[in-house]
């Protein structure tokens, strides 16, 4: 009697219910995410998933036994959502995999971060105008808006942001990231020498 009743409880009705409870936190989840200002993974908690969800904390437990696991979870839903295939990504059609990440990102309420100080303000409009007035020099019969993608493109080559992602993600040192940075600006001379436009 005991071993029918334990049957019972494994029944596929039960296990049917459970994975849609389990994509329910889920979507939850990466709604959730959909909907943060900023990209701060510890707003992600079982609380604020169970109430998304309309399920209790303790389902959501049920389901991933830690918050790391369930973040680790809705970040794969995210990537599988994007429609990005890491298993299978080729640089053959990489440009296009690029453009259809930047336009997934804007389904995120997630602003830039906007907050310099003046100084730091004015040193940025400095820098920007330089770098367009530098791509303008190569450029002189390309329209200004296909200048300034050049130039925004090279500024995010000396942005500190872009040391730090390529030290940590990828483990460079000055050496590495000098050459990788580099060996990249010097293409974007030649697609410019070559009047290749964006």
């Amino acid at each position: 009697m005991a071993d029918s009743m334990k049957r019972k409880y494994h029944s596929p009705l039960r296990e049917e219910q459970a994975a849609k409870t389990r994509e329910r936190i889920l979507a939850a989840g990466t709604e959730l995410v959909h909907s943060f200002p900023s990209w701060d993974w510890k707003n992600l908690t079982a609380k604020a998933v169970s109430e998304r969800a309309g399920v209790s904390e303790r389902t959501v437990h049920r389901h991933f036994q830690s918050e790391r696991e369930l973040r680790d979870a809705v970040l794969q839903a995210l990537v599988a959502e994007s429609g990005v295939d890491l298993e299978h990504l080729n640089l053959g059609g990489f440009a296009d995999v690029v453009v259809a990440m930047f336009k997934y990102l804007t389904s995120f309420a997630v602003a830039p971060d906007i907050t310099l100080d003046p100084s730091q303000t004015e040193v940025d409009a400095i820098r920007t105008q330089a770098l367009v007035e530098a791509v303008a020099e190569v450029t002189p019969q390309w329209p200004e808006h296909e200048r300034v993608l050049v130039a925004a493109v090279l500024d995010m080559l000396w942005q500190p942001a872009t040391q730090d992602r390529l030290k940590l993600a990828w483990g460079f040192d000055n050496d590495d990231f000098t050459r990788a940075v580099g060996w990249f600006t010097t293409l974007i001379q030649e697609a410019l020498a070559r009047d290749r436009r964006p």
